[in-house]
Protein backbone atom coordinates (compact mmCIF):
# COMPACT_ATOMS: atom_id res chain seq x y z
CA UNK A 1 0.00 0.00 0.00
CA UNK A 2 1.13 3.33 -0.85
CA UNK A 3 1.77 5.92 1.96
CA UNK A 4 0.12 9.24 0.68
CA UNK A 5 2.28 12.24 1.19
CA UNK A 6 1.88 15.13 3.33
CA UNK A 7 1.29 18.23 2.05
CA UNK A 8 3.65 20.77 3.96
CA UNK A 9 2.21 24.50 3.54
CA UNK A 10 3.95 26.68 1.11
CA UNK A 11 7.33 28.47 2.33
CA UNK A 12 9.49 31.16 1.06
CA UNK A 13 8.34 34.48 -0.55
CA UNK A 14 6.13 34.26 -3.40
CA UNK A 15 6.89 34.83 -6.73
CA UNK A 16 6.11 38.79 -7.51
CA UNK A 17 4.83 39.49 -10.50
CA UNK A 18 7.70 40.05 -13.11
CA UNK A 19 9.58 43.68 -12.78
CA UNK A 20 6.89 44.68 -10.25
CA UNK A 21 7.32 45.42 -6.61
CA UNK A 22 4.87 44.40 -4.02
CA UNK A 23 3.49 47.98 -1.78
CA UNK A 24 1.42 46.58 1.12
CA UNK A 25 -1.07 48.27 3.93
CA UNK A 26 -3.70 50.48 2.81
CA UNK A 27 -2.17 53.35 3.08
CA UNK A 28 0.51 52.86 0.53
CA UNK A 29 -1.71 51.56 -1.63
CA UNK A 30 -4.46 54.32 -1.55
CA UNK A 31 -1.38 56.82 -2.15
CA UNK A 32 -0.42 54.87 -5.35
CA UNK A 33 -4.05 55.21 -6.84
CA UNK A 34 -4.78 58.84 -5.63
CA UNK A 35 -1.46 59.49 -7.42
CA UNK A 36 -2.80 57.96 -10.77
CA UNK A 37 -0.63 55.10 -10.62
CA UNK A 38 -3.33 52.50 -10.54
CA UNK A 39 -1.27 49.00 -9.78
CA UNK A 40 -1.12 46.26 -12.25
CA UNK A 41 -1.96 43.67 -10.08
CA UNK A 42 -3.64 43.67 -6.36
CA UNK A 43 -4.19 40.89 -3.78
CA UNK A 44 -6.80 40.86 -1.20
CA UNK A 45 -6.93 38.70 1.73
CA UNK A 46 -9.76 36.07 1.63
CA UNK A 47 -12.38 36.31 3.59
CA UNK A 48 -14.26 38.88 5.55
CA UNK A 49 -11.16 41.47 4.49
CA UNK A 50 -12.46 41.71 0.77
CA UNK A 51 -15.54 43.45 2.48
CA UNK A 52 -13.28 45.77 4.55
CA UNK A 53 -10.93 47.22 1.60
CA UNK A 54 -14.00 47.03 -1.20
CA UNK A 55 -13.60 51.02 -2.24
CA UNK A 56 -9.95 50.38 -2.63
CA UNK A 57 -10.62 47.28 -4.63
CA UNK A 58 -13.32 48.69 -7.06
CA UNK A 59 -10.76 52.07 -7.24
CA UNK A 60 -7.92 49.89 -8.51
CA UNK A 61 -10.59 47.39 -10.80
CA UNK A 62 -11.37 50.60 -12.28
CA UNK A 63 -7.55 51.48 -12.99
CA UNK A 64 -7.26 48.31 -14.71
CA UNK A 65 -5.88 46.12 -11.70
CA UNK A 66 -6.11 42.57 -11.89
CA UNK A 67 -7.81 41.34 -8.57
CA UNK A 68 -7.02 38.35 -7.19
CA UNK A 69 -7.99 36.65 -4.07
CA UNK A 70 -5.19 35.15 -1.94
CA UNK A 71 -4.66 33.21 1.39
CA UNK A 72 -3.79 35.01 4.46
CA UNK A 73 -0.28 33.22 4.96
CA UNK A 74 0.90 33.98 1.27
CA UNK A 75 0.63 38.00 1.92
CA UNK A 76 2.39 37.35 5.57
CA UNK A 77 5.01 36.10 3.65
CA UNK A 78 5.08 38.36 0.89
CA UNK A 79 5.05 41.15 3.80
CA UNK A 80 7.88 39.08 5.55
CA UNK A 81 5.51 39.49 8.53
CA UNK A 82 4.79 43.32 8.69
CA UNK A 83 0.93 44.24 8.78
CA UNK A 84 0.00 44.45 5.25
CA UNK A 85 -3.82 44.74 6.34
CA UNK A 86 -4.76 42.57 3.78
CA UNK A 87 -3.81 44.03 0.41
CA UNK A 88 -0.90 43.85 -1.20
CA UNK A 89 -0.37 45.70 -4.62
CA UNK A 90 1.72 45.46 -7.82
CA UNK A 91 3.68 48.60 -9.50
CA UNK A 92 6.70 49.94 -10.58
CA UNK A 93 9.30 49.90 -8.24
CA UNK A 94 10.25 53.83 -6.83
CA UNK A 95 13.45 55.22 -8.13
CA UNK A 96 15.65 57.85 -6.14
CA UNK A 97 15.47 61.28 -8.39
CA UNK A 98 18.90 62.16 -10.00
CA UNK A 99 21.04 64.37 -8.51
CA UNK A 100 20.79 66.63 -11.62
CA UNK A 101 17.16 66.78 -10.93
CA UNK A 102 18.23 68.77 -7.38
CA UNK A 103 20.20 71.31 -9.02
CA UNK A 104 18.34 72.20 -11.59
CA UNK A 105 15.08 72.51 -9.26
CA UNK A 106 17.12 74.87 -6.78
CA UNK A 107 18.99 76.80 -9.09
CA UNK A 108 15.23 77.53 -10.67
CA UNK A 109 13.52 77.98 -7.52
CA UNK A 110 10.18 78.10 -8.14
CA UNK A 111 8.01 78.51 -4.82
CA UNK A 112 7.49 81.93 -2.56
CA UNK A 113 8.53 80.36 0.44
CA UNK A 114 12.46 79.16 0.95
CA UNK A 115 13.54 75.58 -0.04
CA UNK A 116 13.04 73.40 3.25
CA UNK A 117 15.78 69.93 2.88
CA UNK A 118 15.91 67.22 4.85
CA UNK A 119 19.25 65.14 4.26
CA UNK A 120 20.23 61.88 6.05
CA UNK A 121 23.60 61.00 6.32
CA UNK A 122 24.23 57.04 7.00
CA UNK A 123 20.56 55.99 7.78
CA UNK A 124 19.95 52.40 6.59
CA UNK A 125 16.80 50.85 8.44
CA UNK A 126 14.08 50.93 6.26
CA UNK A 127 11.67 51.66 9.46
CA UNK A 128 13.49 55.13 10.23
CA UNK A 129 13.86 55.56 6.55
CA UNK A 130 10.16 55.58 6.30
CA UNK A 131 9.12 57.28 8.70
CA UNK A 132 11.40 59.99 8.08
CA UNK A 133 9.38 60.30 4.72
CA UNK A 134 6.40 60.49 6.73
CA UNK A 135 7.79 63.46 8.91
CA UNK A 136 9.19 65.31 5.87
CA UNK A 137 5.89 65.16 3.92
CA UNK A 138 3.68 66.48 7.00
CA UNK A 139 6.36 68.91 7.66
CA UNK A 140 6.02 70.10 3.97
CA UNK A 141 9.84 69.26 3.23
CA UNK A 142 10.48 70.06 -0.52
CA UNK A 143 12.88 67.17 -0.97
CA UNK A 144 15.11 64.50 1.10
CA UNK A 145 18.87 64.37 0.10
CA UNK A 146 20.57 60.45 0.64
CA UNK A 147 24.17 59.71 -0.31
CA UNK A 148 24.21 57.19 -2.58
CA UNK A 149 26.14 54.53 -0.18
CA UNK A 150 24.85 54.02 3.76
CA UNK A 151 21.54 54.54 2.36
CA UNK A 152 18.17 52.46 2.81
CA UNK A 153 16.37 51.35 -0.77
CA UNK A 154 13.06 52.58 -1.52
CA UNK A 155 11.43 49.19 -1.11
CA UNK A 156 7.80 48.04 0.01
CA UNK A 157 8.76 48.16 3.88
CA UNK A 158 9.48 52.16 3.54
CA UNK A 159 6.82 52.70 1.00
CA UNK A 160 4.65 50.78 3.72
CA UNK A 161 5.87 52.67 7.13
CA UNK A 162 5.81 56.61 5.21
CA UNK A 163 2.38 55.47 4.49
CA UNK A 164 2.21 57.61 1.15
CA UNK A 165 4.69 60.04 1.58
CA UNK A 166 7.41 57.78 -0.27
CA UNK A 167 5.26 58.47 -3.44
CA UNK A 168 4.93 62.43 -2.59
CA UNK A 169 8.39 63.75 -1.44
CA UNK A 170 11.33 63.78 -4.25
CA UNK A 171 14.33 61.74 -2.37
CA UNK A 172 17.46 62.95 -4.58
CA UNK A 173 20.71 60.65 -4.47
CA UNK A 174 24.08 62.22 -4.52
CA UNK A 175 26.96 60.26 -5.05
CA UNK A 176 29.67 62.35 -2.55
CA UNK A 177 27.21 63.74 0.07
CA UNK A 178 30.11 66.48 1.40
CA UNK A 179 30.64 67.77 -2.10
CA UNK A 180 26.52 67.68 -2.59
CA UNK A 181 26.42 69.74 1.25
CA UNK A 182 29.11 72.61 -0.18
CA UNK A 183 27.30 73.01 -3.39
CA UNK A 184 23.84 73.96 -1.45
CA UNK A 185 25.84 76.58 0.55
CA UNK A 186 26.88 78.25 -2.52
CA UNK A 187 22.63 77.90 -3.75
CA UNK A 188 22.22 80.17 -0.70
CA UNK A 189 20.75 77.09 1.50
CA UNK A 190 21.99 76.88 4.96
CA UNK A 191 23.39 73.49 6.40
CA UNK A 192 21.92 72.46 9.82
CA UNK A 193 23.40 69.56 11.16
CA UNK A 194 22.23 67.67 13.94
CA UNK A 195 25.14 67.08 16.77
CA UNK A 196 24.64 65.39 20.92
CA UNK A 197 27.55 67.54 21.02
CA UNK A 198 26.76 70.76 20.02
CA UNK A 199 26.44 73.45 22.06
CA UNK A 200 23.37 75.17 20.76
CA UNK A 201 19.91 73.96 20.32
CA UNK A 202 18.08 73.37 17.51
CA UNK A 203 15.42 75.67 18.81
CA UNK A 204 17.50 78.52 19.18
CA UNK A 205 18.65 78.33 15.55
CA UNK A 206 17.03 80.15 12.52
CA UNK A 207 15.50 77.58 10.37
CA UNK A 208 12.84 80.02 8.32
CA UNK A 209 15.17 80.92 5.63
CA UNK A 210 16.80 78.46 3.26
CA UNK A 211 17.44 75.14 5.11
CA UNK A 212 18.67 71.83 5.00
CA UNK A 213 18.63 69.87 7.79
CA UNK A 214 20.80 67.10 8.25
CA UNK A 215 20.39 63.90 10.53
CA UNK A 216 23.01 61.11 10.82
CA UNK A 217 22.47 57.55 11.43
CA UNK A 218 21.77 56.11 15.09
CA UNK A 219 24.53 55.22 17.31
CA UNK A 220 27.35 56.87 14.83
CA UNK A 221 25.58 60.25 14.51
CA UNK A 222 27.32 62.48 11.23
CA UNK A 223 30.32 61.34 9.48
CA UNK A 224 33.45 63.64 9.90
CA UNK A 225 33.25 65.08 6.23
CA UNK A 226 29.12 65.57 6.95
CA UNK A 227 30.18 67.18 9.94
CA UNK A 228 32.80 69.37 8.41
CA UNK A 229 30.72 70.66 5.75
CA UNK A 230 27.78 71.97 7.67
CA UNK A 231 27.14 75.89 8.98
CA UNK A 232 26.04 75.27 12.08
CA UNK A 233 25.94 72.35 14.64
CA UNK A 234 22.57 71.64 16.84
CA UNK A 235 20.87 69.52 19.35
CA UNK A 236 18.04 68.62 21.17
CA UNK A 237 17.85 69.41 24.96
CA UNK A 238 17.87 65.76 26.74
CA UNK A 239 16.63 66.46 30.16
CA UNK A 240 15.74 62.51 31.62
CA UNK A 241 17.59 59.30 31.69
CA UNK A 242 18.24 58.76 27.44
CA UNK A 243 21.29 60.36 26.02
CA UNK A 244 19.65 60.17 22.20
CA UNK A 245 16.33 59.78 20.72
CA UNK A 246 15.18 57.46 17.32
CA UNK A 247 16.03 58.93 14.66
CA UNK A 248 12.92 59.30 13.10
CA UNK A 249 11.61 61.01 16.03
CA UNK A 250 14.40 63.69 16.55
CA UNK A 251 14.00 63.96 12.85
CA UNK A 252 10.54 64.92 13.03
CA UNK A 253 10.88 67.29 16.34
CA UNK A 254 13.66 69.25 14.12
CA UNK A 255 11.27 69.72 11.04
CA UNK A 256 8.82 70.94 12.92
CA UNK A 257 10.42 73.71 14.69
CA UNK A 258 11.65 74.63 11.52
CA UNK A 259 7.82 74.91 10.25
CA UNK A 260 6.84 76.76 13.38
CA UNK A 261 9.57 79.50 12.71
CA UNK A 262 8.28 79.53 9.55
CA UNK A 263 4.54 80.24 10.38
CA UNK A 264 5.34 82.73 12.80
Amino acid sequence: MKQKRSRRPPTGKPAVPGGLESVFGVHAVRALIERGETPRELWVQEGSAGERLAELVDAARAGGARVQRRPRDELDRLAHGAAHQGIVAFAAPLAFAAESELWFRLEAWPGEAPPLLLVLDGVTDVHNFGACLRSADAAGVDGVIVPKDKAAPLNATVRKVACGAAESVPVYQVTNLARALARLKTLGVWVTGTAGEAEALVFEADLAGPTALVMGAEGKGLRRLTREACDQLVKLPMVGSVSSLNVSVATGICLFEAVRQRRG
